[in-house]
């Protein structure tokens, strides 16, 4: 196999620095005309003839021979089955990383609160699970057992009572992996549907599919179209771009190890983007050189290459400060900081979805077991969300308790204030309250 890399050599220093890197990022996940209509048409499908139109998308696009829903539906003993058709090692890695993410997640959990005023006013807040969550894993050869750990244990720490789980199965293509992942996550039930279809019965409900009040999960462009038009009727984790990771190193780690982290996302799919930043511009040119070097040894060199040549780059930075800045102006999904001291430049970062500390933390140690979510923000969305967790799976109510005094104490302001806005009856409401006051 022949491949060639020739990534982007930028300069901080450069006068049109700023436009360079701005077009490296863009990135736009569009659905076109026909993808979108396609989409509504499925939608609209699945919600006037449920399962029916299940079955049949399932044999049209999947090439699977189901006669009924049932064909479709794999219950709890079938994921049981999958922990015994996985290899002993293969099992134990997935308890181990399910056993990391769960303490993990623990640590997140919200309780309800309250405090008393004074005068007897109660305020809080009560938290409280979703009562069921929908869990979308890609199947076939695209299958991510890690997913399924990272999407369903936050939310069965979260306290969801059922969690649903849809995975095509093309061709008839099972993957023993991921129904064991789902077996140990804890997940409730299975669907072999998947693409707009499975999207559209989660959040609209079948015979047999149970509306969810969320769906979580990564998937193709139908899939990420059809969950941008239910949103609204369910919650939705977000609309992911494609993996990304950038590096800021000093020019001190080895070489290998830095261009194999970027290939560790540069692997995902051609869109994927890998950017290393640095001050040393000779330790640039040996990770270019490593870069060279190990890419035949890829088993998906293709997509690597494709993926480094088209949105990859390496960027020579005047110091540390400048490539935290850097940093912060690209908002990645995963930062590396493989530096000496990554303690000391951890309060300047202030947008990244996760934060790779120090030289021997790879990546690919928090995409599958170091505990923390791998479902992280990507495209610059970082600068204003987070990565996945058990607070998406918890929802708040605010808790308001007024005792005698204190709602004519409070009523004083809310009439001054509803007044104010001509809402009378508001202001009414709040001034029957009001001690030896009846209202006007």
């Amino acid at each position: 196999m022949t491949v060639s890399t020739a990534i982007a050599r930028l300069n901080a220093a450069d006068q049109d620095f700023a436009r360079h890197l701005d077009h490296l990022l863009s990135w736009e996940s569009v659905s076109d005309d026909a993808v979108n209509q396609r989409v509504l048409d499925i939608i609209k499908a699945v919600r006037e003839r449920g399962d029916q139109a299940l079955v049949e998308f399932t044999q049209r696009f999947d090439g699977v021979d189901a006669k009924t829903i049932d064909d479709l539906i794999l219950d709890r003993e079938r994921l049981e089955l999958a922990l015994t058709r996985i290899t002993p090692v293969q099992r134990e890695a997935l308890e181990k990383a399910a056993n990391r993410v769960r303490i993990y997640h623990e640590r997140q959990k919200q309780d309800s609160w309250q405090y008393t005023e004074a005068d007897g006013t109660v305020l809080g807040q009560k938290v409280t699970p979703l009562d069921r969550a929908g869990l979308y894993v890609p199947g076939g050869k695209a299958s991510y057992p890690s997913s399924v750990l990272m999407n369903a244990i936050p939310a069965k720490v979260a306290g969801v009572s059922e969690v649903v789980m849809v995975v095509p199965t093309p061709r008839g293509e099972v993957n023993e992996l991921v129904l064991a992942a789902a077996c140990i996550a804890g997940v409730d039930r299975v669907f072999t549907v998947g693409g707009a279809q499975a999207v559209a019965a989660l959040a609209y409900g079948t015979e047999s599919v149970p509306q969810v009040d969320k769906i979580v999960g990564p998937g193709n462009i139908y899939v990420a179209t059809a969950k941008r038009h239910v949103f609204g009727q369910v919650g939705i984790d977000m609309i992911a771009g494609p993996s990304e990771i950038l590096v800021v190193c000093d020019g001190q780690t080895d070489p290998d190890w830095i261009a194999m982290d970027l290939f560790s996302q540069a692997e995902h799919d051609e869109d994927a983007q890998a950017i290393l930043v640095s001050p040393d511009a000779a330790f640039l040119d040996r990770v270019a050189a490593s870069i060279d070097k190990l890419l035949p040894t890829m088993e998906r060199a293709d997509i690597i290459e494709k993926s480094i040549n088209g949105r990859g780059a390496l960027i020579q930075v005047r110091d540390m400060q400048q490539a935290i800045e850097v940093a912060n102006r690209i908002a990645p999904e995963h930062l590396e900081l493989s530096v000496a001291d990554p303690q000391a430049w951890l309060p300047q970062i202030r947008h990244a979805g996760a934060i790779f500390m120090g030289r021997h933390t790879s990546e690919a140690l928090g995409d599958y077991c170091a505990g923390p979510n791998h479902v992280l923000p990507t495209s610059g969305t970082a600068r204003f969300s987070s990565p996945l967790g058990v607070y998406d799976f918890q929802k708040r109510s605010s808790i308001i308790f007024c005792s005698e005094q204190g709602a004519s104490e409070l009523g004083h302001t809310a009439s001054v204030l509803a007044r104010g806005e001509s809402l009378t009856a508001h202001a009414r409401s709040a001034e029957y309250r009001i001690l030896n006051e009846k209202g006007n």
